[in-house]
């Protein structure tokens, strides 16, 4: 019987498919990039979507705005990440609770170095832009919930897969608007934010297992060496009066 820590971060009927959705995801996050690269303006489809460099949204969309950008500032991702892993642990389920955290940190860690090698800016040369951090850290988090919830319900690989996406969806279209709103990123900043966790939390869910379940193969390995027996079976104690019998 498998106990708690066998559950899967990358439940098994979505690792196909999340596999070549995070293919393409980095496909768009490379050439939006190239795109991009060096840039200081919006391009023609941050135009066509919203003027990004200044403050679309008033009261009481503004507060909204600022709320779901609290949550990808320090403070506020440090309290999210607690909550839901917390979860993830009261589910039983540690791989997922790794996965909340280290998928959400290296998700910001890869939009962080690509801000660097691409070179957007926004509202001046010191403000780097793409991709979105708070979008990619958003999604990433929801990403990893989602993977948590379709393996806890034991969906197949279409469900598990709409409900991914869905939640990815959800949570990136309101992180990303928040930030465009608050002229803080590009439309296209956000959309790169959004396909940069879906390229890295996939893979991180994956490393998760592959780390886990080496190291339970090894444990076992170990677990049975230590616990062996003669071939024969184990050597019974000779009864305590088998001298007197020989003597009489």
């Amino acid at each position: 019987m498998k106990g708690p820590s066998s559950h899967t971060a990358l439940p098994a009927s979505l690792g196909s498919t999340l596999r070549g959705v995070a293919g393409l995801a980095a496909l768009v996050v490379v050439v939006l990039g190239v795109l991009y690269a060096g840039a200081g303006e919006p391009g023609r489809v941050d135009r066509w979507l919203v003027r990004p460099t200044a403050d679309s949204v008033r009261p009481p969309w503004r507060t909204v705005a600022l709320a779901l950008d609290f949550l990808g500032e320090p403070a506020g991702a440090a309290l999210l990440l607690v909550a839901v892993a917390s979860g993830c642990l009261l589910f039983r389920r540690p791989r997922s609770a790794v996965l909340v955290v280290a998928g959400a940190g290296l998700t910001v860690g890869a939009a962080t170095l690509l801000k660097s090698l691409v070179g957007r800016t926004i509202h001046g040369a010191d403000n780097l832009s793409y991709p979105s951090g708070h979008t990619a850290f958003a999604t990433a988090v929801a990403l990893a919930a989602a993977l948590l919830a379709a393996g806890r319900l034991g969906l197949a690989r279409t469900a598990g897969t709409a409900l991914v996406l869905t939640a990815a969806l959800v949570a990136g279209a309101a992180m990303g608007w928040a930030q465009v709103a608050l002229g803080a990123h590009y439309p296209t900043d956000a959309l790169g934010g959004w396909c940069t966790a879906l390229t890295v939390v996939p893979a991180t869910a994956w490393l998760i297992d592959r780390t886990a379940d080496r190291a339970a193969k090894r444990s076992a390995k170990r677990s049975a060496g230590g616990s062996a027996v003669p071939p024969d079976g184990p050597v019974a104690a000779p009864p305590a009066d088998a001298g007197r019998r020989e003597r009489h």
